[in-house]
């Protein structure tokens, strides 16, 4: 299915594959309120949905935004309540890089009315998207998994301190899904020494997995926030980098395997 907002491609197994990061587009009459450096959407979540796209032909869905996050980020509640409490957040229409410097031109940023703009026209179809298929698949099912798949520069000082493993794990803490499908994933990392990885670490699930992730309702959320070392350069112009990308397939395979087979006890 294709949108202007969004492509869904509709598998028959309990798992979607939700990509909230990965658009690059901003619309023409927008690109006026940004700096220069903005309209270069440095802080994708750069080409999620060609490396994971191996997983529409083991039977999953996958759920790709067309609009880049700087428009509106759309795993961000809309009320823009921050994520991450103590910390330097980005806003459900982010004003600033992840370096700390504005993304708008003085003067420029988006209004109340424009951000409730943005909220009817790109932010609520993508979630009547997921909400939709979710319902769908638990429906045939009996239950389902959300795999909110991100990434993200290894060192990020103005959003958190040091250098993050390759693979950070989420279930808020363990309450997003069946402590049964945290464990299965973990030993998934667990089984192999070529990539770092931790749960329910810095990144525990944004907003997308918290208001999902009922596992007494048969819906399982999990997020995976990936280095960009593990599959791409992380530096410009942010080229994909074949060899890495072939090399890390294999373990998401295994994730995304996984997440398939599962069933609640």
């Amino acid at each position: 299915m294709d949108d202007e907002v969004y492509t869904l491609h509709r598998g028959s197994a309990p798992l979607l594959i939700s990509t909230p990061h990965v658009g690059t587009a901003i619309p023409a009459d927008q690109r006026h309120r940004y700096t220069e450096r903005a309209l270069q959407v440095e802080d994708t979540d750069w080409f999620l949905d060609r490396l994971y796209a191996f997983a529409t032909a083991m039977g999953a869905s996958l759920l790709v935004p067309r609009h880049s996050r700087y428009l509106i980020d759309l795993n961000r509640p809309r009320e823009n309540t921050p994520m991450y409490a103590g910390r330097n957040n980005t806003e459900l229409c982010p004003t600033r890089h992840f370096t700390g410097e504005p993304l708008y031109r003085p003067g420029a940023a988006p209004d109340d009315t424009e951000i409730a703009r943005r909220i009817a026209v790109y932010w609520q179809p993508y979630h009547d998207a997921l909400d939709a298929e979710l319902a769908r698949l638990r429906a045939a099912h009996g239950h389902v998994v959300l795999f909110d798949a991100h990434s993200i520069k290894s060192e990020l000082p103005w959003l958190f301190e040091g250098r993050l493993p390759h693979m950070n794990l989420g279930t808020v803490g363990g309450r997003s899904c069946d402590p049964a499908l945290r464990n299965a994933l973990a030993s998934v990392f667990a089984a192999q020494a070529d990539y770092s990885h931790v749960v329910d670490g810095r990144f525990q699930g944004g907003h997308i997995t918290r208001r999902h992730g009922r596992p007494q309702d048969g819906v399982h959320a999990v997020q995976l926030e990936m280095c960009w070392r593990a599959y791409m350069e992380e530096t410009p112009p942010y080229r994909w980098h074949g060899e890495r990308a072939a090399a890390v397939t294999p373990l998401l395979r295994a994730l995304v395997q996984t997440m398939l087979v599962w069933k609640p006890s």
